[in-house]
């Protein structure tokens, strides 16, 4: 899929960044520990870190989604999903819970998710249609589960999803590289940041 300039305009987006937290990224986080591949989390956060930089230098809101699961949130599908291992990760208040290596920034948005979307039972769709936001930029981990989930449940909301492929991470290339094929097929324009920072540049130069 494809956008045209107004649907890329900065003027109308919002970047969103879903669970870049320690407990999905970093090596010592519940993922690594029980023996997933984090090691695509930690290289893409330097490209993650430029699109973050580059969306604020264009005056382009961040909105940090972030797990944190508690007893309060623990259905019973959400505890047996993976043999019982979700129950362990993001728990609220713990350091698993917090950002890796990204954080938002004094003003900046955090909306607390307990499902894979990032707009089940949350205020997230409140603060975007706030912000005016027409055209969701998606990052974060993991890409074929709660990137996807929210993006894919964004674009049923009637946003324009553009997918920041190397500015997404999943535990396996395949994994990702699936997410991708799927959300630039069916959901949304998948583009890496060069691309979509290099659009805003040419539609709004940075002053």
């Amino acid at each position: 899929m494809r956008f045209d300039e107004e649907q890329l305009n900065p003027a109308k987006a919002a970047v969103v960044v879903v669970d870049v937290q320690n407990d999905y990224c970093h090596p010592d986080g519940a993922c690594a520990r029980r023996g997933e591949d984090v090691n695509a989390a930690k290289e893409m956060v330097p490209r993650l870190q430029a699109l973050l930089a580059g969306a604020r230098a264009h005056d382009v809101p961040v909105v940090f989604v972030q797990t944190a699961h508690e007893k309060a949130t623990d259905s019973a599908a959400l505890t047996v999903r993976s043999g019982g291992r979700s129950g362990v990760v993001c728990r609220a208040g713990t350091w698993g819970a917090e950002p890796f290596e990204v954080a938002p920034l004094p003003g900046e948005t955090v909306v607390l998710k307990h499902r894979y979307s990032g707009f089940v039972n949350t205020r997230l769709d409140s603060v975007l249609r706030t912000l005016r936001a027409e055209t969701l930029v998606m990052a974060g981990v993991s890409t074929n589960v709660c990137v996807e989930s929210t993006a894919r449940h964004g674009y049923m909301l009637d946003y324009h999803i553009a997918f920041m492929g190397d500015c997404c991470a999943a535990f396996t290339q395949a994994e990702h590289d699936a997410a991708l094929v799927n959300i630039d097929k069916y959901f949304g324009a998948v583009m890496d940041a060069d691309q979509l920072l290099g659009a805003w540049d040419s539609i709004a130069p940075r002053g």
